[in-house]
């Protein structure tokens, strides 16, 4: 590639790895507990499961774990634009990042990440 120097990280590229690990030890520390707190209270409780599962495939390409799993980190923040214990509104801005990423990236939430998502959902509620 003309120009190209190797071993050269363009620099828009070097913090991408740097975040996405970030965001990974965001949501491999808070996910579940928070998911735990406030499962009941959001209405999309099974997308935001089959795209924690998408993160974990093996065969989701790169690009769309580090999508999704910015969208994970923002719904394990402790601090939202509008917080979460907002009745009625607390979720919204989690909604409309996971649903931006979501779609972004749709290709890749496969059935059987969903089918993951509804089993646990269904344990989950049965106890």
């Amino acid at each position: 590639m003309p120009g190209h120097i190797p071993g050269h990280v363009p620099r828009g590229d070097r913090h991408q790895p740097r975040k996405f690990e970030r965001d990974r030890a965001r949501v491999n520390n808070g996910f579940w507990p928070k998911l735990r707190r406030v499962a009941r209270r959001i209405p999309f409780i099974e997308e935001l499961l089959a795209a924690y599962y998408c993160t974990l495939d093996p065969k989701t390409p790169l690009q769309a774990k580090a999508v999704l799993m910015g969208a994970l980190a923002y719904f394990v923040l402790p601090i939202d634009v509008i917080p979460d214990f907002i009745a009625g509104f607390g979720f919204t801005d989690d909604a409309t990042v996971l649903y931006a990423a979501i779609r972004s990236v749709a290709k890749y939430i496969r059935d059987d990440h969903r089918a993951r998502a509804k089993a646990m959902l269904d344990r989950a509620l049965a106890d």
